[in-house]
């Protein structure tokens, strides 16, 4: 089984040089093709799905933004007053998101490249990590969201690729494609799966699905965890 640290390696490959220009202009308002349109509109919504888990008022909230990607969540959380921490692996990313930052929002969000998990962010009253740990076995996702939790005062809102025909037909048709133009690989759950591994782990708190979200070739389950 791949570990946490290849896998998150991988990650940064990829979203950092591989595919920088093809996710900033995923996350932008450019013009793509109808399946990346299906993506975009998929990450829109589960976005707003997510976001609905949080206060609409996070004014002293300290919130971290897990896998920030291109910025959109940092920002909806900083209209919402919250002090923003957004990490993400890739400072090509990164470098994208604070050039969307509107200028008023800036002070309130600490872009900062590296591991999501390093528990050197500190605490956080909230934690959203929107399709950060879709790449990761039951495992690794189950440490990962230990860790979070006990940095946490209140939910950790985050996805899993769920387990579904569609999706198998998605990831299994993805191989296909020459290597060079694969994305890294997603690895679906069942949530009673990832339920049983933060058991095994030892990881306390309350887990429970939110929703679904299926867009074309976007198709994603939001779930919460509670201390």
């Amino acid at each position: 089984m791949t570990s946490y640290a290849t896998t998150r390696d991988r990650l940064e490959t990829y979203f950092d040089r591989t595919a920088a220009q093809t996710w900033e202009q995923l996350t932008s308002d450019a013009p793509v093709s109808r399946i990346r349109q299906t993506v975009r509109a998929g990450r829109d919504q589960m976005r707003a799905l997510m976001l609905s888990r949080l206060p609409a008022d996070l004014g002293g909230a300290r919130v971290l933004d897990a896998g920030c990607g291109a910025g959109q969540t940092a920002i909806e959380l900083a209209r919402r007053g919250a002090e923003v921490v957004a990490v993400d692996i890739a400072p090509s990313l990164l470098e994208v998101a604070a050039r969307r930052m509107p200028a008023a929002l800036a002070p309130r969000v600490h872009f900062l490249t590296g591991d999501m998990l390093d528990p050197a962010h500190g605490r956080f009253d909230y934690v959203i990590a929107m399709d950060s740990l879709i790449h990761y076995h039951a495992p690794d996702i189950a440490a990962a969201l230990g860790g979070l939790i006990r940095r946490t005062g209140g939910a950790v809102v985050f996805t899993l690729a769920p387990r579904t025909a569609l999706l198998q037909l998605m990831h299994a048709a993805g191989k296909a494609f020459p290597r060079a133009n694969r994305s890294p690989a997603i690895v679906p759950h069942r949530a009673d799966r990832i339920a049983d591994a933060l058991a095994a782990a030892g990881t306390g708190g309350t887990l429970r699905p939110v929703g679904r979200i299926s867009s074309g070739f976007y198709i994603s389950q939001a779930m919460e965890l509670r201390p």
